[in-house]
């Protein structure tokens, strides 16, 4: 629950429900039955209230909003729900008295000190260890609970359900939004349970009752079934009972022996259970959940590289190089099914698609699974930190539910689906653990093919699943998990591939969304242009999508005007009338420079969002050869400004760099120029860090302009590492730098020899035949072509 939302209330005197808790709630009230079915017309969401103590009609705002699992009349005009408790909640408005309803607030808690819970924690746990000693409702379970750690808002609602303080009591603890002060609450409540206990013990010792064992549970369960007669529910428990058991036999052949054993033992606990009690509750939704698992279901369609190939070119333009990797990833699968006896113990490679945001990552994998005729499932692994969302809660927590591996199983109905690793790169660590850890199992062939999943308690086969992930920045995945997988980078478009992009995808696409016929619109290839130029800022093609969209709201907006007038609109998106369609233009690269500037050049920098022309700027200031530098730089790059400034000292020293500044005349022998001036070195955008060595030329130019007076081409731009002794390193991403420099309109690039010999035939032809692309080895080479 995130925003306000306005919800049908129910009230309760008795305090028993809390989140992430699944329990029956008997309802008898004619209102609190008539809020229930408008509720359940609709979208399912109930609050729970609480009546104050004594009172008919006055209730606490705080409570518990969550789902009506199953719904059923009894005879004798009540009604029976099963109810999940999902989150606490806020009343904040009545809305509505007959049936209540009122608008609802997500419940904030306070921040806290994780190690002053922690101690806190440890007070609670030894107080419990002794309550277990004289309390039966302390189980080994919640113990355990309260071991392992969690959430300790769960923990705590785990425990007052167990120990049940007074109403007054329980709402005090249920309503604080400070946890450290829930938790003091809580264990002084647990000291005065301890007491009671004590006590209860001590008089039941002295008037124990004789009743033979034997009788008394008889008579328990003949009561029972005279109440389940009674509300005409006998029957009913047998008949689910006997529907998991044939479940169960549907599935026995494609099952091992310890899962079909772990599923029977529950069924078979679940027959001995009240059907009201919490525990059957906790037990039936396990038993429900597993044998929805698609044990043995498998997809029928045969692999073929050919649909593959044929549905990649049908959803992507351009990609060559990554279609191709993927056409050979699924050849190889295919081939391992037809010789499938020979390579039956064959691993398969996991893939990941890495690059900039927008650039098609994840919907290659779509792709991929239309083409196999496989279901697919999308796991968004951003910002996950709690190991247990992979894993799955074991069933001593409220609320436990499998992880999301086996929720996507279950949702795909097949056990070989394609699952898509979202944002791999993203994944958090917190003291919830390192969810990492998990997907080095789940990746990994020779250990995934027994996944054990904590909620099911059983092992899993997930080698028939496809997995790709995608990512953004590879760097920040952990290098085990890295060398799970296979790489294969999605590099950013250039405005050509963007144009053809939008004509065959991306404008056919959003006019349908909008219910736009081809007459009615139009835009002209220029106005494409300066759409993709001067309106979006991305590497791939998500920005161009949304500007598309706004133009195509516009547009119906018109035709539906224009048809209640009885005109016919024909629609013609030109580069004259574009600003009426969008709002402001927003430059992806500031135009180059003309004219030469002194202490200006133009770098050339690879970010996890495409390339960048990087404006590195220097000024002299009189003083003693320091050198400072400024722009969020990271250590990488300032030993490049460094070794730069080394680098152009030697040059001058010997003579291969002349300087044209005039020195001050002093008695004593003349100091060099780069000892008279200090020398401040940005790199603009401050806010942004910045990190690397491939501006060492670029710095070293800048350098150099500054040092001898003399201006730098603003039409060049520069990428490239630099030694000590001059030689010019490769570096990597030349293809998005030099799709930069051409947006930027820059005409020549230096680049390192070597990355002129080994990368050149990755760059598209559009950007290699307007840019003249030269290769250096030497920063002579350098500064004889940058330097006026």
């Amino acid at each position: 629950m995130s925003e306000v939302q306005q919800i049908h209330i129910i009230l309760e005197e008795d305090f028993s429900i809390y989140p992430f808790m699944i329990t029956p709630i008997f309802v008898s009230d004619p209102k609190n039955i008539q809020a229930l079915n408008e509720a359940y017309k609709g979208d399912k969401k109930l609050f729970i209230a609480y009546l104050k103590e004594g009172k008919s009609d006055e209730f606490y705002k705080v409570g518990v909003v969550g789902d009506i699992m199953r719904k059923v009349s009894l005879p004798d005009g009540r009604v029976k729900i099963l109810f999940r408790g999902i989150a606490r909640g806020v009343i904040t408005e009545i809305v509505q008295n007959s049936p209540l309803c009122g608008k609802v607030i997500p419940f904030v808690y306070q921040s806290y000190d994780e190690d002053h819970l922690n101690a806190t924690m440890e007070v609670l746990r030894e107080q419990l260890s002794t309550l277990a000693n004289v309390n039966p409702n302390i189980t080994n379970e919640l113990l355990r609970a309260t071991e392992e750690g969690g959430d300790p808002n769960r923990i705590i609602d785990l425990v007052a359900s167990s120990i049940k303080p007074p109403k007054t009591q329980a709402f005090e603890l249920f309503a604080k939004n400070n946890i450290q002060e829930r938790m003091i609450l809580l264990i002084e409540y647990v000291v005065a349970d301890i007491e009671n206990q004590k006590l209860q013990k001590e008089i039941k010792s002295r008037v124990q009752s004789k009743m033979d064992k034997i009788n008394k549970e008889y008579f328990l369960k003949e009561q029972i079934r005279q109440i389940h007669k009674e509300l005409g529910l006998e029957g009913q428990k047998e008949e689910e009972i006997e529907r998991y058991r044939e479940k169960l036999a549907s599935i026995k052949p494609f099952i091992s022996a310890e899962i079909h054993k772990e599923i029977k033992r529950q069924i078979d606990r679940l027959s001995k259970m009240n059907q009201d009690s919490g525990d059957a509750s906790i037990v039936q939704n396990y038993i429900e959940w597993v044998l929805e698992i698609p044990f043995g279901k498998f997809s029928k369609q045969k692999l073929s590289i050919e649909s593959v190939e044929k549905q990649l070119q049908e959803d992507h333009y351009s990609l060559e190089k990554p279609k191709k990797r993927i056409v050979e990833f699924f050849a190889v699968k295919e081939l391992l099914a037809l010789r499938g006896k020979e390579n039956k113990d064959s691993k398969g490679t996991i893939l990941c698609f890495y690059g900039p945001p927008g650039v098609g990552k994840t919907s290659l994998a779509n792709s991929i699974a239309k083409a196999m005729g496989r279901p697919l499932v999308r796991l968004a692994l951003g910002g996950l930190e709690d190991v247990n969302e992979l894993r799955g809660h074991r069933r001593t927590y409220l609320g436990a539910m499998p992880g999301r591996i086996t929720q996507g199983l279950i949702d795909a109905k097949e056990m070989d689906p394609v699952m898509v690793l979202d944002e791999i790169d993203k994944v958090g660590r917190s003291f919830r653990g390192d969810p990492t850890s998990v997907l080095l199992e789940i990746l990994d062939p020779e250990q995934n093919k027994e996944f054990r999943d904590y909620y099911t308690n059983f092992n899993l086969d997930l080698s028939n699943i496809i997995f790709i992930a995608t990512a953004n920045d590879i760097s920040q995945i952990p290098a085990p998990l890295r060398d799970r997988m296979e790489f294969i980078h999605i590099s950013s478009y250039t405005p050509q591939e963007k144009e053809q992009i939008a004509k065959k995808y991306l404008i056919p696409q959003e006019m349908k969304k909008h219910g736009l016929k081809s007459y009615e619109v139009s835009i002209t290839p220029p106005a494409l242009k300066d759409v993709i130029e001067k309106y979006t800022r991305e590497s791939g093609v998500r920005n161009l999508r949304r500007q598309i969209a706004t133009i195509m709201r516009k547009v119906a907006q018109k035709v539906l005007v224009d048809s209640t007038k009885g005109e016919k609109s024909k629609i013609s998106i030109t580069q004259k009338n574009l600003a009426e369609f969008l709002d402001k233009i927003v430059f992806e690269i500031d135009p180059a420079e003309k004219a030469p500037q002194l202490g200006v050049v133009n770098g050339l920098a690879w970010t996890s969002v495409g390339g960048d022309v990087l404006k590195i700027e220097a000024v002299r200031i009189e003083g003693k050869g320091v050198l400072s530098l400024t722009g969020s730089l990271g250590d990488v790059m300032k030993e490049s400004a460094r070794i730069a400034h080394s680098v152009v000292k030697v040059l001058l020293n010997e003579g291969k760099l002349k300087s044209t500044i005039k020195l001050p005349k002093t008695k004593e022998k003349p100091k060099p120029v780069y000892e008279v001036y200090d020398l401040h070195l940005h790199v603009p955008e401050g806010a942004t860090p910045k990190d690397g060595p491939s501006a060492g030329i670029a710095m070293a130019s800048v350098i150099a302009s500054i040092l001898s007076d003399r201006k730098v081409r603003g039409d060049i731009a520069m990428t490239g590492e630099l030694t000590l002794s001059g030689k010019v390193l490769p570096i990597g991403g030349l293809k998005e730098k030099l799709i930069a420099a051409y947006k930027a309109g820059i005409k020549k690039v230096l680049i390192p020899s070597k990355n002129y010999k080994r990368d050149l035939d990755e760059i598209p032809d559009e950007v290699k035949e307007n840019l003249e692309i030269m290769a250096v080895e030497r920063i002579e080479e350098v500064l004889k072509e940058a330097l006026v």
